[in-house]
């Protein structure tokens, strides 16, 4: 796009004055607008004399926008990337609202071609950071920059030790393991009463149980390093063994046959001293003397008198001489 020539424009700030534009931007020298436009028809701008040109800043000012802009880029990208984007981002709508709206005076862009401007700076900002990332891997610290001790070189450094290689990841399994335990049977006893004492039977066999056991298991690199009990379940109980130990307690003893004994050889008959002069009318078949106690000859009876059976009862014994009562005394 081709600017106009260097003339009296009237100022885009104030309509009432006029502003010089020398060719590529509004300078500062100013003039009053003529006081016959403001009455009458618009006429071409009254050219006046060119006023003496203030001192030139303009190439110092481009020269400081672009260095600003450098810098900002670099130091945004280095330390706020984020920063450095909105920075860009809103240069770049500037320079839209101005090219393609109305001018931003507020800003120090007086016209349209100056958006032009903005979109330098935003350029600018992005060949900044970019200088600033290329030379971030390559750059050797200053002075000013901080170092670490690995990187200061000294006249007794050792040389760096290589970098370990990274360690290849372990490959780590977790699996499910089931093992069958036997469950071992007890041994227990009761008492039997209908068994003699001493004796002992099986009443039930003992049988063992089976239990499954469940574990986590796990697998480093194919081998097991550690290995959990998740779950216990006991798939068969067991059976315990029951013994009968007997308690009746045994028969006496049959008692020995008894041993014929012989035949005792009779005594030599007692004689018989009837007292009172006579014999017991108690008594029959023989004479039971009258005395104080009369026993059977060869008996047991310790006497005085004695008689010789068998003695048969017609009254009342009153010796007791028939202890079995067949109603015959002394006939054993």
């Amino acid at each position: 796009m081709s600017q106009p020539p260097a003339a009296w424009h009237p100022d885009p700030e104030n309509p009432n004055q006029l502003r010089w534009w020398d060719g590529h931007q509004w300078s500062a020298a100013t003039a009053p607008s003529p006081a016959a436009a403001a009455t009458s028809q618009r006429q071409q701008p009254v050219e006046a004399p060119a006023p003496s040109p203030a001192p030139r800043r303009s190439g110092w000012r481009i020269a400081g926008i672009v260095a600003g802009s450098l810098v900002a880029g670099g130091i945004l990208a280095r330390y706020a990337p984020v920063v450095m984007i909105f920075a860009i981002v809103a240069a770049v709508i500037v320079a839209l609202f101005v090219l393609l709206v109305r001018p931003a005076p507020a800003l120090g862009l007086r016209s349209r071609p100056s958006g032009l401007v903005a979109l330098g700076v935003a350029a600018l900002l992005v060949t900044g950071g970019g200088i600033a990332s290329a030379s971030t891997g390559t750059a050797t610290p200053t002075a000013s920059e901080p170092q670490t001790f690995a990187t200061v070189p000294t006249a007794s450094a050792t040389p760096q030790a290589e970098a370990s290689p990274t360690p290849t990841p372990v490959p780590t399994t977790i699996q499910t393991a089931t093992e069958e335990v036997l469950v071992p049977f007890e041994a227990t006893t009761t008492e039997d009463p209908n068994l003699d004492q001493g004796v002992t039977a099986l009443v039930t066999a003992g049988v063992d149980g089976l239990k499954v056991i469940t574990y986590r298991v796990t697998v480093v690199d194919g081998v097991e390093t550690a290995r959990e009990i998740v779950s216990e379940i006991v798939q068969t109980a067991p059976v315990n063994e029951v013994t009968a130990i007997g308690s009746k307690a045994p028969a006496p003893a049959p008692a020995p046959a008894p041993v014929a004994e012989a035949a005792p050889v009779p005594a030599a008959p007692v004689p018989l001293v009837p007292q009172g002069g006579g014999c017991d009318p108690n008594y029959a078949d023989a004479c039971v003397p009258i005395a104080s106690d009369v026993d059977c000859a060869g008996g047991s009876g310790d006497g005085p008198a004695y008689v010789q059976g068998p003695v048969r009862i017609v009254g009342s014994d009153i010796y007791d001489l028939d202890r079995d009562g067949d109603g015959i005394a002394c006939d054993k």
